[in-house]
């Protein structure tokens, strides 16, 4: 079926009789549509949508064709690369199952080993550029507790936390910026201290925020726009109280 796939691309790409958006994309341009299919296949899981997950899967893995496809044509690599290059990585990170070892070494000690056969041998080293800032956060937080660099417990970022409110308060405009960005870093830090994956949480609270305000549109219905903020806030407590 994949090779299906694959002569779909292949045709599209082409450059005298392919379709014109298709032919002209690069790994830049194509980029963006990556990253939002992977948050659409998440969304389906959240909903627990398995219909709409198994078509947001078709829609990832045409991503990857896609990239693919473009790097064979430069001579980068192939689909078939891709798929050998991932099977290696499942097989030596996992020793115990497809090795002689009779148990793993540790996620850290083969992620170390790797890291030390790259230029870049940094406990950071590979820390997407391109993901959500939220995420990044933490996944660069949890890259440097590995090595040792965190907080015994919560409460270290917790006054990290207000710490860092307090220099956004006193924050002049040329440096308000910089200082909600290390609040923002220092809350994604306490977060996951408690255990809580930050970017779910904000998701969450992002979907709260919409059902509410959806909510309170249709309670103030025509009115609404020209509603004083008092107004808008008692609708708002309203809906709260109802469970909204």
């Amino acid at each position: 079926m994949i090779e299906r796939l694959t002569s779909i691309m292949a045709r599209l790409r082409d450059p005298v009789a392919g379709c014109e958006w298709d032919r002209v994309q690069t790994w830049s341009t194509i980029a963006p549509y990556t990253i939002e299919e992977a948050y659409e296949v998440a969304d389906a899981i959240a909903r627990d949508d398995a219909i709409d997950l198994k078509d947001e899967l078709g829609d990832l893995l045409l991503q990857v064709v896609f990239h693919s496809r473009i790097a064979e044509e430069s001579g980068a690599f192939t689909l078939a690369d891709v798929v050998a290059a991932i099977s290696d990585k499942m097989e030596r990170r996992h020793p115990h199952i497809f090795g002689d070892a009779a148990t793993s070494p540790g996620w850290e000690t083969i992620k170390a080993g790797e890291r030390a056969e790259k230029s870049d041998p940094s406990a950071l080293a590979g820390v997407a550029i391109g993901l959500p800032a939220l995420a990044r956060a933490e996944k660069l937080q949890k890259r440097a507790a590995r090595v040792g660099f965190d907080w015994p417990d919560a409460t270290g970022p917790l006054a990290k936390v207000v710490e860092e409110i307090e220099e956004v308060r006193e924050a002049g405009s040329d440096t308000v910026a910089e200082e909600i960005g290390d609040l923002l870093f220092a809350v994604t830090n306490w977060a996951r201290h408690l255990g809580v994956d930050p970017e779910a949480a904000l998701r969450a609270g992002n979907a709260k925020f919409e059902t509410r305000f959806r909510a309170i549109e249709a309670d103030g219905g025509d009115a609404f726009a020209a509603m004083t903020l008092d107004q808008k806030e008692a609708l708002w407590q309203a809906v709260k109280r109802r469970g909204g």
